[in-house]
């Protein structure tokens, strides 16, 4: 759905029954999670740090925010996620609070700011929408995203993909991946914790042997689909978007079981300052009609309990990931410092 379009969706109060401006998106969900209408008018100041993410989808979100409560005055600082992470304790360090919300598109950045105990708990009813397994004392996953293996479909058969990340390492496949992009070195510090350190190394240089760096994860998929390399390493939804423009591309997507292979990491929310309204802005994010259009616009995967996830993906009970506190992903210093003593950075 285009932006004029959800905008427009959302601000047709009144025109069914004066139905609240985002009661037309629930229709994509039922059940588990809260709908708009349910939830109290934001009013008063509040500040956001917002990590940067999905093409100015989440741009769409918070500005259908301020269209439904407009005595809500609210400031954005945008940024890099991992950036705003380390303002944020640079600033409580100094004595200084200026965010009072910080909406991350990772959740090692949630992590670091959670570990130097700045985030304010979250009340039970609000973490009981989530999913199983998504349900964190301090901070609210928002949408996930799984760590895949998008593979050429002329190339390979599902077949022929081993079901251990690690095995990747030792076989004969071209591979394509993305060393710099944060989402790449959030699945190998899972990857890290999982398995050590040492064989981490060794995986980091069996598979460089072997792989082709490109500068983000679409450019990994687009590779996998022209045939350049075998398989790659990528966040599912950039397979499930080229998928959705090109319906007859030459890739799709393999899950690694039980391994950093399938991670399931997420974007989250926490609250900075105490009161209702930092607290209250989050529960928007949880809602269905939020949920329904991030997971068919942004192809990233609903954890409020309820809202089905983007076509093309499994659902998450079908699939083996890993378990793993997200918010130990914040611990990238020996990551990046590994990948930069192996040579992959």
């Amino acid at each position: 759905m285009q932006r004029r379009a959800f905008l427009h969706n959302l601000a047709a109060v009144g025109a069914i029954s004066c139905m609240p401006i985002f009661i037309q998106r629930s229709l994509a969900a039922d059940g588990g999670a809260v709908s708009v209408d349910q939830l109290p008018k934001l009013e008063g100041d509040i500040t956001l740090y917002l990590g940067r993410g999905e093409g100015g989808l989440y741009e769409n979100v918070l500005e259908a925010i301020r269209k439904r409560n407009p005595k809500l005055n609210l400031k954005i600082r945008r940024g890099a996620t991992a950036a705003l992470a380390n303002s944020i304790v640079a600033e409580a360090k100094a004595g200084v609070r200026r965010a009072d919300v910080f909406w991350a598109v990772d959740s090692g950045a949630i992590g670091l700011v959670s570990d130097a105990g700045l985030a304010r708990p979250l009340p039970a009813d609000l973490t009981s929408q989530l999913k199983p397994g998504f349900q964190y004392p301090q901070w609210a996953p928002v949408t996930g995203r799984i760590r895949t293996l998008p593979y050429n479909t002329d190339r390979l058969t599902p077949e022929q993909i081993p079901e251990s990340v690690m095995a990747l390492a030792d076989s004969d496949l071209s591979i394509g991946w993305a060393p710099a992009y944060a989402s790449f070195q959030s699945f190998i510090t899972a990857m890290r914790l999982l398995e050590g350190e040492k064989a981490t190394e060794a995986w980091l240089r069996g598979v460089s042997r072997q792989a082709t760096n490109y500068a983000g994860e679409l450019g990994v998929v687009m590779a996998v689909e022209r045939g350049e390399v075998d398989l790659g390493f990528a966040n599912h939804y950039y397979t499930l978007r080229l998928k959705n423009g090109k319906p007859n591309a030459k890739v799709d997507l393999a899950f690694t079981k039980n391994d950093a292979g399938c991670l399931v990491n997420a974007s989250g929310i926490l609250a900075l300052s105490d009161g209702d309204l930092p607290i209250n802005f989050i529960r928007y994010l949880l809602t269905k009609e939020v949920q329904a259009y991030l997971a068919s616009e942004a192809y990233e995967i609903p954890l409020a309990n309820g809202v089905k996830p983007p076509q093309g993906l499994p659902a998450l009970d079908t699939i083996s990931p890993p378990k793993v506190d997200l918010t130990q992903l914040a611990d990238l210093r020996p990551t990046l410092n590994l990948m930069r003593r192996v040579g992959v950075l």
